[in-house]
C-alpha cells in the first residue's frame, strides 16, 4: 500500500498536505528511505547555512531538523496508542512553542543528526512490528480520526515536506 492508497477518513485535511508529500511508495520502504535522505541531504549543507534563517522570526535550518525529530517522536506515540487499541483522545501540539525550549542552534549538527537516527530506527522497528490489522486501528488525535498507517506515511511525508522548504528557502 502507499499513500495514495489511503482514504480520505484516514486522516484530516490538515494532514493531507504530508500525505501527497509522502512519494509512492510502500510504508516501510518511505521510513527506511527517509533515513538516509535526511542525513545525506543535512551532511551537504555548508556549515554557514545551519543557523541561516530566511526571514525574521523563521526558523534555522538546525530549528527545523530538531521540529522533525520531535514531531516523529510525537507521530509516533499516537500510532503506539492507537495500534494497542487505546481510545482515548490524544491532543495536539504547538509546534512554535517547542522551538524556543529546544535550543536546536546550541547543539551540533553531528548530535542532531544521531538523535533523528536513533528516532527513525524506532519507528522503523515499531512500525515493523505492526501487523495488518493493528495499521487499520483507528484513533483520535487533534481532535480528528486518524489510522496508525496514515500516521505512518504523515511522518514521511511531513520529512520530505520540511527538506522541500530547505531546498527552496535555505539553499
Amino acid at each position: 500500500m502507499k499513500a495514495s492508497d489511503l482514504s480520505t477518513n484516514e486522516y484530516s485535511v490538515f494532514n493531507a498536505t504530508y500525505i501527497k508529500a509522502a512519494d509512492d511508495k510502500a510504508l516501510m520502504e518511505g521510513l527506511i528511505d527517509g533515513l538516509l535522505q535526511l542525513v545525506n541531504f543535512v551532511k551537504n549543507i555548508p556549515v554557514e547555512k545551519l543557523e541561516y534563517r530566511y526571514a525574521e522570526g523563521k526558523w534555522t535550518i538546525k530549528d527545523v531538523v530538531l521540529h522533525m525529530i520531535d514531531t516523529e517522536r510525537i507521530f509516533a506515540y499516537r500510532a503506539l496508542r492507537i495500534s494497542r487499541g487505546d481510545k482515548t483522545p490524544l491532543p495536539g501540539f504547538e509546534e512554535n512553542e517547542y522551538v524556543p525550549f529546544a535550543f536546536a542552534n546550541s547543539r551540533s549538527i553531528e548530535s542532531l543528526l544521531a538523535e533523528y537516527q536513533n528516532v527513525r530506527k524506532a519507528t522503523i522497528s515499531f512500525f515493523e512490528s505492526l501487523n495488518e490489522d493493528q495499521l487499520l486501528f483507528f484513533g483520535t488525535a487533534s481532535n480528528t480520526a486518524i489510522s496508525v498507517r496514515a500516521i505512518g506515511f504523515i511522518i514521511t511525508g511531513h520529512q520530505n515536506h520540511h527538506l522541500g522548504i530547505i531546498s527552496e528557502r535555505y539553499l
